[in-house]
């Protein structure tokens, strides 16, 4: 059976995988109202990777495939509200079927990053009225678990694909065996028993950018999933 649900969306420059922690510092006003909503909810959004190449609404769009973001804490960091700070777990991958586009569109010369920006966007929102949604929301399917073990034997030569890597890209610097296994206990990714949530974190450790762990997100079976991660471990 499907299940599909309307999400808020926010598309950021990072790729979430399920059960990861994503702490958030939240000050956009549509981001705030996105939070406060969720709080008055089951206190779940959708988060997705940028896709630079399009927009709505004037807003960047997300890609089309993410994963739940539960909110477990949310705090303001200053006494008057202007900005929060959130601490949010992974749940479970979705894919977005339809795009609610926000009630506003982004402003010319927007700058999320000033408090004139802050003000003009408040006072857009006031005139549409302030129970009018200023962020992205979706209908989305929820995508099942890869409920297949992950083979030692396959953790294990994805392990030495990443060690090599490692040591191809500090190159002409040496890198000793000892520092890489350093790096493997300090993100516990030592293991004879791998689970998917140990490939997520070596495909993080092994990527430049967040766009080449997109495709390890949507990978649907384990044999994807090992392949995709040999594609970004592999030097070119």
């Amino acid at each position: 059976m499907t299940l599909t649900k309307i999400l808020p969306i926010f598309p950021l420059d990072l790729v979430l995988f399920p059960r990861q922690e994503l702490p958030l510092r939240i000050f956009e006003p549509r981001y705030k109202q996105l939070v406060d909503d969720c709080m008055l909810g089951d206190g779940q959004f959708g988060v997705c990777l940028m896709d630079e190449n399009n927009s709505i609404s004037g807003w960047t769009a997300p890609k089309l495939v993410g994963t739940i973001a539960k909110i477990t804490k949310c705090q303001d960091v200053e006494l008057d509200g202007m900005e929060l700070h959130i601490e949010t777990i992974g749940r479970s991958k979705f894919k977005i079927h339809e795009i609610i586009p926000p009630s506003l569109a982004q402003p010319s010369n927007y700058d999320p990053y000033t408090i004139e920006g802050h003000q003009s966007i408040s006072e857009l929102h006031e005139k549409l009225g302030t129970t009018e949604k200023m962020y992205i929301s979706a209908k989305v399917e929820i995508i099942p678990e890869i409920d297949e073990n992950v083979p030692l034997d396959k953790w294990e030569k994805l392990v030495e694909m990443w060690k090599n890597k490692i040591v191809r890209q500090a190159l002409p610097q040496t890198v000793e065996p000892h520092a890489l296994h350093h790096v493997l206990e300090k993100y516990y990714l030592t293991t004879e028993m791998p689970t998917i949530d140990y490939i997520y974190s070596l495909s993080a450790l092994g990527a430049k950018d967040p766009n080449e762990l997109q495709s390890i997100l949507e990978a649907n079976n384990m044999d994807d999933l090992i392949q995709n991660v040999q594609e970004l471990l592999t030097v070119k």
